[in-house]
């Protein structure tokens, strides 16, 4: 079953409370009017009881019951008040009957209770088609007692209230189909951004994520959506640009080598070769080989540590036992002695951080490996640790062939190298400060270079201990 849409939904709803509270305040207002008239009449009848009371009480002392008789009918058989009027004493006996409540035959209901009662009640009743409201009271004076019942004609109250009744009831859908079309509109108009944003959206697609939702100034909830979707839409074609810049690097980066391992494998397959040539091409395979395997490794590293698969373990790790380790290793790598070059880590403080210890030696590794690929024999390499405060700043120096100072911030960005045909012949695929670059800043670091044509470099990792962590002055491992 197919949903209402919102507009359609938020008039109905619009609708129904319009409605409830119609109804409501039609109610109230019939139940006020009522109460309203019905105390009109209530008053006149106390007045008029008050009348009466104040007659009986100016008789004479001296007057009897057929003197009360004779000018309570004299007085109130030809007045209006007297139309819906009857006065007994407690003994039941009548001292006035009206001609209308003598047709119809009244009486003085409980008569035994109101001749003990001093309370004044109301009493609705019907004759002849008539709705009359009565009056019950008692009066004492010159020894008697007696029963009041006076009335009074309810049917233009009734009239009036079902007048009324009547207009609410021919006004009310009328009021309701206005308010419902009111309601649709006010929906529509309101919703009328989100329909533009709908139609701008559905058309963006991954050949023009450059466009943009219309910039709403409407200053409520649907510009925050607005401006939310847009700003999402900046990081999706950011990600969208990079992964596909990423695919065409990885592509041609793989794309040379395995051309090159095909070529050679055709060329060794030609003709027939002797073992030594044999050999030789075998060789410049296994060459490639490798190359494209750490090529492949440092994609699946980049990968994994961009998606956050590969998550930090964070442990105290002192640094300058870290590179101390480092330099040893790589004082014994071939590459490092074929180009003659001295490396050595300078005396420097303690320092611990927290980090993860094998992330932490990957960084320097690649900073490592990128000064002896570009350093020229005979060369030198310094590597070395200062302190500031709470932070560690490991620091590569060497004195290789330099950075241009134009190309020293695109050096960290993925596949770059600054001498493209020699990166290549040193075997350099452009990633690994790409990598340095992504895991000292998921350290919460920063990594610099300082760099001079044909004066070598000096790349920089800047580290923070945690704020709960303070670097001890001396600790065993």
């Amino acid at each position: 079953m197919k949903r209402l849409s919102i507009g359609l939904r938020l008039t109905l709803w619009y609708v129904a409370i319009f409605a409830i509270g119609q109804f409501a305040f039609g109610a109230g207002m019939w139940l006020v009017l009522r109460h309203h008239l019905v105390s009109i009449v209530d008053d006149n009848l106390r007045d008029q009881a008050e009348d009466l009371r104040g007659f009986l009480e100016t008789q004479k002392e001296n007057a009897d019951l057929a003197k009360f008789r004779e000018e309570v009918t004299e007085t109130y058989s030809l007045e209006h008040a007297g139309e819906y009027l009857e006065v007994f004493v407690s003994t039941g006996e009548p001292v006035y009957v009206s001609d209308f409540l003598k047709r119809n035959a009244v009486g003085v209901p409980e008569l035994s209770n109101m001749a003990t009662s001093k309370k004044t009640r109301f009493e609705n009743r019907a004759f002849e088609g008539k709705p009359i409201r009565f009056l019950h009271s008692t009066v004492d004076t010159h020894g008697l007692h007696f029963i009041v019942q006076i009335g009074a004609p309810m049917r233009e109250i009734w009239e009036t209230l079902n007048t009324f009744r009547n207009y609410l009831l021919l006004l009310a859908p009328i009021v309701l189909l206005t308010s419902a079309a009111g309601g649709y509109w006010l929906s529509h108009r309101a919703l009328a951004p989100v329909d533009a944003l709908t139609r701008t959206a559905r058309n963006i697609g991954g050949n023009n994520l450059g466009t943009r939702l219309e910039k709403l100034r409407t200053g409520d909830e649907l510009q925050r959506l607005s401006d939310t979707l847009n700003e999402m839409l900046d990081r999706i074609e950011t990600a969208f640009a990079r992964v596909t810049q990423f695919t065409a690097d990885a592509s041609h980066e793989l794309r040379t080598p395995i051309a090159l391992m095909r070529t050679e494998a055709e060329v060794a397959l030609r003709r027939t070769r002797d073992a030594d040539a044999y050999r030789e091409a075998l060789q410049h395979i296994l060459k490639e080989t490798e190359r494209t395997g750490t090529l492949i490794e440092d994609l699946l590293a980049l990968a994994r540590t961009e998606s956050g698969s590969a998550p930090l373990e964070l442990q105290p790790v002192e640094v300058n036992e870290l590179l101390r380790e480092s330099v040893a290793e790589w004082q014994r790598v071939p590459a490092a002695k074929d180009h003659q070059i001295s490396l050595h880590i300078l005396q420097t403080e303690k320092a611990w951080v927290l980090a993860d210890e094998s992330a932490l030696r990957r960084v320097v590794a690649i900073l490592l490996d990128n000064a002896v690929k570009y350093t020229p024999a005979p060369g030198q390499i310094d590597v070395f640790l200062e302190r500031h405060g709470q932070r560690a700043v490991v620091s590569v120096s060497d004195s290789g062939i330099g950075i241009p100072a134009d190309e020293q911030q695109k050096i960290f960005e993925r596949f770059y190298r600054v001498d493209k045909a020699r990166s290549r012949a040193l075997g350099g695929a452009g990633l690994g400060l790409a990598i340095a670059r992504w895991l000292v800043e998921r350290h919460g670091g920063s990594i610099t270079v300082e760099s001079a044509g044909d004066k070598g470099s000096r790349f920089s990792v800047e580290l923070s201990a945690d704020n709960n962590y303070a670097f001890p002055e001396v600790r065993q491992r």
